[in-house]
């Protein structure tokens, strides 16, 4: 019974070892590697959920740890990713990715007081916006020369993308959740959206491979495409209820 109690912490402890050691293979020269357990940290930040829910052993400690993983994995490594990937002369410029980290927290700290946030997202997760910045230094180490690591070594890609992120983090623009069967609710609104995730998916995967691409330009491609689908959808959102303000105001019922 105590030894079910402490496997999903135990898993989350997982999560921040191995941030930790890719913040390390990163300062050391390899993005590639510190990607890698990027995304091994985030298969231990799926099933220490799963695991919480299926052996009852959520706590409130469990949940800060979780927290506290996710800044590392998602929020440090990133941001020492990206600033090791850029080749930018100018002090301000090749420092800028770090306010990542600082929005990452932020994002972190807005999502464990939310109470909205159970079956989608109210702003990009940490977890994709890492994705982002992961796969693109591992694919500018990996192709160094290619264009896009020709435009990270400038000094406008990597801070751009880094303010943007950072925006997005602590934005209000619903963002569909990875879980499925949340309810009907939430089915009838975001299973739209899943459904061109998947048709994006498949054609991020079709492109790497016909092109003979890296494989980390295909998790590129379906993270970028994942925040395209979701702004896409928020912007239409708008347009639509924008749309039926104006019909009301001019036919009042």
């Amino acid at each position: 019974m105590t030894i079910r109690k402490h496997i999903p912490d135990t898993i989350t402890s997982m999560n921040l070892l191995c941030g930790v050691v890719g913040v390390i293979l990163t300062l050391g020269g390899r993005p590639d590697l510190g990607f890698v357990l990027m995304i091994l940290g985030a298969v231990c930040d799926f099933f220490d959920g799963f695991a919480a829910r299926m052996l009852k052993a959520s706590s409130g400690i469990g949940k800060e740890l979780d927290s506290l993983a996710d800044m590392v994995s998602f929020g440090v490594l990133p941001s020492v990713m990206l600033y090791v990937t850029g080749g930018s002369e100018i002090l301000v410029l090749k420092y800028f990715p770090i306010i990542l980290a600082a929005f990452s927290a932020l994002r972190l700290a807005k999502f464990n007081l939310d109470e909205r946030q159970h079956s989608s997202f109210l702003g990009l997760p940490t977890p994709a916006a890492a994705m982002v910045c992961g796969s693109l230094a591992c694919f500018a180490y990996k192709v160094p020369d290619s264009l896009l690591a020709s435009w990270c070594a400038g000094p406008v890609l990597l801070p751009t993308l880094s303010l943007v992120l950072s925006l997005l983090l602590v934005s209000e623009v619903p963002m569909f959740s990875f879980k499925f069967g949340t309810g009907e609710k939430d089915a009838s609104r975001d299973s739209r959206k899943r459904l061109v995730f998947t048709g994006w998916l498949v054609f991020s995967l079709v492109l790497t491979v016909v092109s003979s691409l890296h494989w980390s330009f295909a998790v590129l491609v379906v993270f970028s495409g994942y925040i395209l689908i979701n702004l896409v959808f928020a912007l239409l959102e708008c347009v639509h209820c924008h749309s039926e303000r104006s019909e009301e105001s001019v036919c009042p019922k």
